[in-house]
């Protein structure tokens, strides 16, 4: 168990409410110890998919033992949960929504996050019972019931041939970067080191794979693999998503020379 308990944030709340700070609030009641860091407060609202994204990427380079908490689309059916599980050495407590299913891309084993029926503000309960209890060294299997089937969500994947790839846009970044669902390893097993062109829009493809940004004049475009290891479309010093009209599910597609 870490000294300090180190709980990361993800959510859809924003900053102008007072969303975030109560979960804060919430949290450091149940764990005082308690160190608690923004991954994101912007995740667009309901967007799972950005959600799983954002923590996908950052979760990993927390230490182990972490507790990540994934405040998303935390609709308040009659039937809604929140659920807990440990993956890959972390700890995760989310709502049952699919977000978990989009990270983790396999089935889990997950526990159930009693919570009142007449709370005001669930979201805030669920997740101090889950940093509260895991906090404290309590074991995963002792904070609820067995969640059973999990809400399922299946992530955007490239079609893949003999000499193409067919992927979307599935973010777009802070610095109008555009990042795509293929990633390195996929981009080399097609590929076998053939020269090729990468296409979208009407635009002119890019047929040179960059290691940074610098590697064009400012203002050209370029390809690289960010560090997630996806395909990135970029503009050194500028903004690609704007310029070339792109947006999230846009169809990019790399061809290789036969």
């Amino acid at each position: 168990m870490l000294a300090r308990p180190i709980v990361s944030l993800t959510t859809d709340f924003g900053l102008q409410d007072y969303y975030a700070g109560a979960l804060k609030g919430a949290l450091l009641r149940a764990c005082p110890e308690a160190y608690l860091v923004d991954i994101s407060h912007a995740v667009r609202p309901f967007d799972i998919v950005q959600a799983a994204f954002v923590v996908r990427n950052a979760y990993s380079l927390f230490p182990e033992g972490s507790i990540h908490v994934i405040g998303v689309h935390c609709a308040y059916a009659p039937d809604f949960r929140f659920i807990a599980v440990q993956e890959d050495g972390h700890y995760f407590a989310a709502p049952d929504n699919g977000v978990l299913s989009l990270l983790f891309e396999k089935p889990l084993e997950a526990r159930t996050l009693p919570v009142s029926a007449d709370s005001p503000f669930p979201v805030l309960e669920a997740f101090a019972l889950a940093v509260g209890h895991l906090s404290a060294g309590q074991p995963l299997d002792t904070l609820g019931a067995p969640a059973g089937t999990l809400v399922e969500r299946v992530g955007l994947r490239p079609v893949t041939t003999r000499s193409r790839i067919r992927g979307v846009v599935m973010h777009v970044d802070n610095f109008d970067n555009v990042q795509v669902n293929i990633r390195r390893e996929t981009f080399e097993r097609i590929g076998q080191g053939r020269p090729f062109a990468l296409f979208f829009k009407r635009h002119d493809p890019i047929t040179t794979l960059s290691r940074r940004y610098a590697d064009v004049p400012e203002g050209e475009p370029l390809c690289l693999f960010n560090s997630a290891g996806f395909l990135e479309i970029a503009i050194h010093m500028g903004r690609a998503a704007t310029l070339f009209g792109l947006k999230e599910e846009d169809v990019v597609e790399v061809v290789f020379e036969d």
